[in-house]
């Protein structure tokens, strides 16, 4: 487990902080590079803010104070520079039957545990285990993600009849819309050939919104959704009872955006890890995300995780260093302070074409291509995760296709066992096993043997095969009395050290060989 006092002391003393940022070789360049990255980042954030407060029944200024306080905290302490956090869907879609039922109160108390929790996580080291997600999962999540983006923007596109009722827009107001859109889109592609001296995105962003003011348009603009006029957050611990009543509501909640925000986050780390071809820090992450939760829960705000759309809006400006993230934060905290009447005049369609460039940059359209190249059961997993992410919820897309992925492995491995047999001069049979014994190949390893025809003597070799679990060392125990009972001598070669520590019966039967012998751990809590 990590140290404690060497964990705070690393990552909360500010001065230090302050010094490492300091001391960062920022060139002119990097510097432009990384701060009107983090404006138009901050741009495509106040619309997505917004929606999932409202998503999650609380007001805008809610999602808005999550959006800075955890883009901030975890900019500058976090381990992956370049990653964006914030207030996210997939948190808020979990938080609206908390607040139907319970009020907001309820919802920052919440947030403070899933804070600690995720906290937790990261003191036990466990950040290193999104590591072991396979590569056809991580391709459905990514795939996933960018489809959800692409269909969250339709939102957009209802607007309010005079019975009050929500309906898709259409007629003269849809043109508008989709013109716009196409504008935005047709702007990002077309800037990066003529010029790199500003992200396309903003260009984009402000052109659009320049053709909507001077031509006076009427089209839907962020002030639709609601004001993010508002001043600075305040302190204030959640005014609910402190009781065990309070901990059975919050806790399971607590458990699952704490679950939700952390796969998100990971995963989206390893995205960018892939795309930059460096290593980001996952539980230096984790921690980062659990305080930022804290922090946002203390000060009215909905808690969040990473944001793959903002991130990758980031990353493909080039913005890889702490600064995008703090720029992003900061302009951000400006809107909501001083220029909320000029962001509430940007036109949705100009953030609504950002968007589905993200959903297009993120989807991983090379995938396409594999189908018939690569094994069908990695076909059915990436599908399968993809699917799961787009109907149900990222975390249990996850989890599902990490299991599916063992079973598979384990069915597949599972079959690979088999014997070659032979005789020596003096009768004695030996079995050369070859393959893995593990819980899922035991049944066809007891089947390799042939107890009532076998001689008098018997070796198993174990040089060519490994004993991978407790319920390997079961089989093998469970044949050696067979063979007992059976009034059959029975010598078992080439096991690791490990198995003899964990044997009971087939104990006695172990030849040891010092030199041949492998060194190898099984998977068995007896060792542990």
């Amino acid at each position: 487990m990590l140290d404690c006092h060497d964990l705070f002391q690393s990552n909360l003393n500010f001065k230090k902080v302050l010094v490492n940022l300091m001391s960062s070789t920022y060139n002119f360049p990097e510097i432009k590079t990384n701060v009107l990255s983090g404006l138009t980042v901050a741009l495509a954030m106040v619309p997505e803010a917004i929606a999932f407060a409202l998503i999650a029944q609380v007001s805008p200024l809610t999602g808005l104070y999550a959006a800075i306080l955890i883009c901030l905290i975890t900019s500058v302490f976090g381990g992956r520079p370049g990653m964006v956090s914030g207030a996210t869907g997939a948190l808020a879609v979990v938080m609206v039957s908390l607040v139907i039922q319970h009020g907001p109160e309820y919802l920052f108390f919440t947030v403070i545990l899933m804070g600690i929790l995720q906290i937790i996580f990261a003191l036990f080291k466990l950040g290193k285990f999104i590591r072991m997600v396979p590569y056809p999962v991580m391709l459905g999540f990514v795939n996933g993600l960018a489809v959800v983006i692409f269909i969250a923007q339709f939102n957009h596109f209802k607007t309010i009849n005079p019975e009050g009722l929500s309906v898709w827009m259409e007629g003269l107001p849809l043109y508008i819309m989709l013109s716009l859109i196409a504008l935005t889109v047709g702007i990002i592609y077309i800037v990066p050939k003529i010029t790199k001296a500003i992200p396309s995105t903003l260009a984009a962003i402000i052109f659009t919104t320049g053709i909507v003011s001077f031509f006076g348009i009427d089209s839907k603009t962020v002030g639709d959704l609601g004001s993010i006029a508002g001043g600075f957050p305040e302190f204030s611990f959640p005014l609910v009872p402190l009781s065990l009543e309070t901990l059975q509501i919050t806790l399971p909640y607590a458990f699952l955006l704490a679950a939700i925000g952390l796969i998100e986050s990971l995963l989206t780390l390893n995205l960018i890890d892939d795309m930059t071809d460096t290593r980001g820090r996952p539980n230096k992450e984790s921690l980062a995300q659990g305080f930022a939760n804290i922090v946002t829960g203390l000060f009215g705000g909905m808690g969040g995780c990473a944001m793959i759309g903002q991130s990758m809006i980031n990353i493909n400006n080039g913005a890889v260093r702490r600064l995008s993230g703090i720029a992003t934060a900061l302009f951000l905290a400006s809107f909501v302070l001083f220029l909320s009447q000029w962001i509430e005049m940007i036109p949705l369609a100009a953030l609504i074409g950002v968007m589905f460039v993200v959903a297009e940059k993120t989807f991983e359209w090379g995938s396409l291509r594999l189908f018939g190249k690569i094994p069908k059961k990695d076909i059915f997993v990436g599908l399968l995760v993809g699917a799961v992410t787009i109907i149900a919820d990222l975390a249990i897309a996850v989890i599902l296709g990490v299991i599916v992925s063992a079973l598979i492995f384990a069915w597949e491995h599972a079959r690979i066992i088999e014997v070659v047999t032979s005789k020596n001069k003096k009768g004695c049979k030996t079995y050369e096993l070859k393959g893995t014994l593990f819980f899922a190949s035991v049944k066809n390893f007891n089947e390799l043997f042939n107890i009532k025809d076998d001689p008098k003597e018997v070796i198993i070799d174990f040089k060519l095969s490994k004993v991978a679990d407790h319920s390997a060392l079961m089989a093998i125990d469970n044949l050696a009395n067979k063979y007992k009972l059976a009034g059959k001598k029975l010598h078992l070669v080439h096991l690791s050290p490990d198995c003899l520590e964990v044997l009971e019966s087939a104990k006695s039967m172990v030849e040891i060989n010092v030199l041949e012998d492998p060194k190898y751990h099984i998977a068995d809590d007896k060792l542990s």
